[in-house]
């Protein structure tokens, strides 16, 4: 019998670094840096990530193969191109590409020899093959077509793939400059957002905006083909040449200067969201039809930044002819490179085995580190907190519902850390979606992010539809539904608009649903459904929510503050405790009320809300 292969896949030192461990097609881990350093995308070499992964293999197993997200060697000949071929302004790029070139040519071949000190284990894939295979092989389909978008790989930027059970065969692709991911980081930083962080504020602006801008940016700033090519009219842009994603003539042709963080968000800036977002899902779809035309399937796979878009994503549903099944990477960015590096280099050739729909082979996105009750209370214990312990399922569900029901906020942590951006139920901020007053208060006191910015709701699978409109069917958080007539308010955006409401937070504030914590001002939401016994232990506790109150649904937002990468360990749920207004702390087997706890936590959070005001 031949004894099991292992391989650890990697991805780092662009942003989001990351390691995952697969046998065949089994994932037994996977998680990304910056869960332990606390350092927001840390794209340095993950060893705490690969450490955590080793823990997984089973007693007496060795990896087999090392996978790498990219070929570092075809990476730097771009750069290196990109930059000669620029000049003279492309020397503005010449320091940032000599700490690449160090980077990549000295420091990532010795770091890779310490987890593989034979060379001849370690494997390069290119990064839009990563992408792709992370994407595939993961999913419910025999075959499908898959389309993956971002910024840039060595050269790739979008690329088009046919899957089936011999493996990925390339069917067209899109090289540097021309870049969807790009294009739309141009808008976020214009905003006023950070690029690489900033893109899904960008996407949560649209709706307050119309697409007036639509027209000029296909003028002037992007062209597109009916088969989804396109390409960018570079002098709008500066990210060939230089340390900005835009160009002086992008200002021009928007009439102001770039915002500042600091500026009021106007409605320009919301209209140029609107637009950007429209040009892009009609991108988006021209290429996801040809994509499903080339490979000559009804399913499709996504991955790349781009496919965390969720508002394109569901528009893929809603719009396009002959999809037929959609499956999305969770970890859609550069860290679900690594899982993707790693799953074609252990298929080494093997056939692809069909997975009955709707089962992946992503486990929910809980592959992260668990701790015990035990690591729990001995963190608890040395923090000085009082604790409960609760050790029954049920009443533990009922306990944390009632607390919810009663109006209080709560962190939860419990099981596997979730891969990927988005807090499944493991790692998430609870509460009650329906007071108006809930999204003020948990972006306020709690998450400490600008106060426009919705939440997601979890929801009961077999309630959704009756709440929702299509697509409902959203396990990892990656479509967005529009909430049901019947629930929505009857104050319109554009009946704000004509009050002469403006500002991003007068219009939340005025179009109201039923459940005015988790939908949009378009009354839309980005959906995570759940069913009780699957997954997360959120579901269980949603099922007595909903049996209390008949609301099958919960606020779920991450567990961290702004700037802050999800939490991991216990520690880091203890932390976001004490720093923030969380009421009541649901972690492993143990419930911790903030009313319960010593005086001197209550001074900290009475200086820190007056720090806060």
């Amino acid at each position: 019998m031949t004894a099991p292969r292992y391989t650890l896949g990697i991805s780092s030192h662009f942003h989001d670094s990351a390691a995952a461990l697969v046998q065949g097609r089994h994932i037994l881990a996977a998680a990304q840096e910056e869960r332990f350093t606390r350092r927001k995308a840390d794209w340095q070499f993950p060893m705490n990530a690969i450490t955590y992964c080793l823990s997984q293999l089973p007693e007496g197993a060795s990896l087999d193969r090392v996978a790498y997200y990219e070929d570092p060697g075809l990476k730097l000949r771009r750069i290196l191109q990109t930059a000669q071929t620029r000049l003279p302004t492309g020397a503005r790029l010449w320091p940032r590409m000599v700490e690449t070139l160090r980077s990549l040519a000295e420091e990532l071949p010795v770091q890779l020899r310490k987890i593989a000190e034979d060379t001849d284990r370690i494997v390069f894939v290119p990064h839009h093959r990563s992408h792709a295979a992370s994407a595939f092989y993961p999913a419910p389909f025999a075959e499908a077509a898959v389309l993956v978008l971002d910024g840039v790989g060595e050269y790739s930027t979008t690329t088009l793939w046919s899957g089936k059970a011999t493996g990925l065969k390339a069917e067209a692709e899109i090289s540097f400059p021309h870049s969807l991911g790009l294009f739309y980081s141009a808008f976020t930083q214009y905003c006023g957002l950070k690029v690489n962080s900033g893109e899904y504020k960008l996407m949560g602006l649209a709706p307050f905006g119309t697409p007036e801008f639509r027209q000029k940016i296909l003028d002037e700033l992007i062209e597109l083909h009916p088969d989804g090519g396109f390409a960018l009219n570079m002098a709008y842009f500066d990210f060939d040449r230089g340390l900005s994603t835009t160009s002086p003539l992008f200002e021009m042709l928007f009439g102001q200067p770039q915002r500042k963080e600091s500026d009021p968000m106007t409605q320009i800036h919301m209209n140029l969201a609107a637009s950007a977002q429209a040009v892009l899902e009609e991108a988006v779809l021209a290429l996801a039809k040809t994509a499903l035309d080339r490979a000559q399937s009804t399913n499709l796979c996504l991955a790349g930044g781009v496919a965390l878009n969720c508002v394109a994503n569901s528009r893929l549903i809603r719009d396009l002819p002959g999809l037929r099944n959609l499956w999305i990477q969770p970890a859609s960015g550069d860290a679900g490179g690594a899982l993707g590096a790693a799953l074609e280099v252990a298929r080494d050739g093997a056939a692809t085995e069909a997975q009955p729909i709707p089962n992946d082979t992503m486990a929910g996105g809980f592959l992260g580190p668990q701790f015990t009750d035990a690591d729990i209370c001995a963190a608890l214990e040395t923090a000085g907190l009082v604790y409960q312990q609760l050790p029954e399922p049920t009443t533990y569900a009922d306990t944390v519902a009632q607390a919810l029901a009663e109006g209080q906020i709560v962190g939860h942590f419990h099981g596997r850390m979730e891969f990927g951006p988005r807090a499944l139920g493991n790692r998430s901020i609870l509460a009650d979606p329906r007071g108006k007053d809930t999204l003020s208060r948990v972006n306020k006191s709690i998450k400490f992010r600008e106060d426009w910015r919705p939440f997601a709701p979890i929801v009961l699978a077999d309630q959704a539809p009756l709440y929702f409109e299509d697509p409902t069917d959203s396990p990892y958080m990656l479509l967005v539904a529009q909430l049901r007539p019947e629930f929505c308010g009857k104050t319109t955006l554009s009946d704000a608009r004509g009050r002469g409401l403006h500002s991003p937070m007068q219009l939340q504030n005025a179009v109201v649903s039923d459940f005015a914590a988790v939908t949009h001002v378009d009354f839309s939401a980005r959906l995570q459904t759940v069913t009780p016994g699957i997954g997360t232990r959120a579901g269980a506790i949603l099922a007595a929510f909903h049996a209390m109150t008949g609301c099958p649904m919960l606020l779920n937002t991450s567990f961290n503050v702004r700037g802050e990468p999800i939490i991991c360990s216990p520690k880091d749920a203890i932390d976001c405790f004490l720093n923030t207004h969380l009421d009541l702390l649901a972690i492993g087997g143990v419930i911790v009320r903030k009313s319960a706890q010593p005086d001197w936590v209550h001074k900290k959070i009475g200086r820190m809300h007056f720090a806060a005001d």
